[in-house]
């Protein structure tokens, strides 16, 4: 009986990984989470504004962990998913960004790229890919703010222990590019890190994803970039 119930455990395992590898080929970008909220989305009035917020899980996660930062500010559109690395973020760059014609658009990207998420790729090649990102806003007059990766000393689902080191490195390549392109630089990692350049328990339960304090750490800094930039 055990053995039949592993079996089925095993096959039903087997099932799941085979519909995921399905998925991933049929929209490796997923393309399709945000399709129907876009064409939901109402058209800008006169006058308003429009913030994208563009990344990963830590972006997507922001709106159910903090709500209230987001609660005021129905400007603010989150456009996160759980894992995205940079090209990915890339091929749907057109349209969760610029077809929804934001005034601003908040990119932190990277951590997972360097996880290895799609594979091994350079902190040259990630910046790149941000690089790409930022040509085509500026292509379609939204102005950019770019975001530090967020300290992590390893990560719980693919070990790596130059995680660290890595994204110290990166953080580094994104604000010299920053700084020489006059690009706003919202700094998370300086602030958050530990003395490991880990993400301290007080911030974080995993090491990698922000808890509320940590969300409530990172808002300030961003809302006020955001202000200075629709200021300016």
């Amino acid at each position: 009986m055990k053995i039949k119930k592993l079996v089925s455990h095993y096959l039903l395992l087997l099932l799941l990984i085979g519909m995921t590898e399905k998925s991933i080929a049929q929209d490796w970008a997923n393309l399709s989470k945000y399709e129907s909220e876009n064409k939901s989305l109402q058209p800008k009035k006169s006058g308003e504004k429009r913030i994208v917020l563009m990344g990963d899980s830590i972006t997507e996660f922001w709106l159910k962990i903090q709500s209230d930062f987001f609660s005021n500010k129905p400007y603010y559109i989150g456009r996160g998913i759980s894992g995205q690395t940079t090209p990915q973020m890339l091929v749907r760059f057109r349209q969760d960004v610029i077809n929804l014609q934001p005034d601003v658009v908040v990119i932190l990207a990277g951590v997972n790229d360097i996880a290895g998420n799609t594979g091994p790729t350079t902190n040259e090649k990630i910046v790149g890919n941000i690089i790409s990102m930022i040509e085509l806003a500026h292509a379609n007059k939204i102005k950019v703010i770019l975001c530090s990766v967020l300290p992590a000393a390893n990560f719980n689902w693919r070990p790596n222990d130059k995680a660290a080191q890595t994204i110290v490195e990166l953080n580094q390549l994104i604000a010299n590019y920053a700084n020489t392109n006059t690009i706003p630089y919202v700094d998370y990692h300086t602030i958050m890190a530990d003395t490991q350049n880990g993400l301290p328990k007080e911030y974080s339960e995993d090491g990698v994803h922000p808890n509320l304090k940590g969300y409530q750490t990172m808002s300030p800094l961003l809302e006020k970039a955001i202000n200075d930039v629709l200021k300016s």
